[in-house]
């Protein structure tokens, strides 16, 4: 699961610096920034619900005072 977690992470940091890549590179003149920006997105919101799943069934322990 950690691991998991690590690459999903890499995947969405990745996606941030491809983003700023092409808005240097291309001078806002291109889609490709918002592309990478929606890819990020979306990967982060497929990690919070993996995340929530996990701590859900068990996968992820909870914190007990």
């Amino acid at each position: 699961m950690k691991i998991l977690l690590l690459l999903f992470i890499l995947v969405i940091v990745g996606s941030l610096f491809t983003a700023l890549y092409t808005l240097v590179k291309d001078r806002g003149q291109s889609d490709r920034t918002v592309k990478a920006l929606t890819v990020r997105v979306a990967v982060s919101v497929v990690l919070f619900a993996l995340l929530m799943a996990g701590f859900y069934f068990g996968l992820i322990p909870g914190h007990r005072p």
